[in-house]
């Protein structure tokens, strides 16, 4: 397999991870789906959802697959007025990612990141390797560390 960004940036800050990697169809990107396929915990595979403020700020939120992004709490986090989802046809611009390979490592320019503060309770948490059928796991505080994030209740 081609190393990603994400992969690369790991390996540059001597992170240690696993990837996972698992077939996929377009209806099956989804963050449960993809927990079923690698044998993990759907609350322990995360997703990263970009949303834009009402001063049109991007920020990338971390949260479980099987949750919903809450965007007041997202906004309040942000310190926006406002959050919404960016459209589907603006993530590859944005983030240099595509739908179901989105992560917050290697982003094209860092923005904002906040993890849901659930990601605590794993030694080790799922996320995507910035491809679709790979998935790498590791350390929510290094993830964390890595991007500057902030763990917040996002869902």
């Amino acid at each position: 397999m081609k190393k990603t960004n994400a992969i690369r940036i790991l390996e540059a800050n001597k992170i240690n991870f696993q990837l996972f990697h698992y077939e996929f169809s377009l209806e099956e990107i989804d963050a449960v789906s993809v927990a079923l396929k690698i044998g993990a915990e759907s609350e322990s595979v995360f997703k990263t959802l970009i949303a834009r403020s009402n001063t049109n700020e991007l920020f990338a939120f971390v949260i479980p697959g099987n949750e919903f992004l809450n965007l007041k709490k997202a906004a309040n986090v942000s310190g926006s007025k406002k959050i919404e989802m960016i459209k589907e046809k603006e993530l590859l611009p944005l983030t240099g990612y595509i739908k179901g390979g989105c992560t917050s490592i290697g982003l094209k320019k860092q923005y904002p990141v906040f993890i849901d503060e659930t990601a605590q309770l794993f030694e080790e948490i799922y996320i995507s390797a910035g491809v679709r059928g790979t998935q790498m796991k590791l350390n929510p505080n290094e993830l964390k560390e890595l991007v500057n994030a902030e763990f917040v209740d996002l869902v």
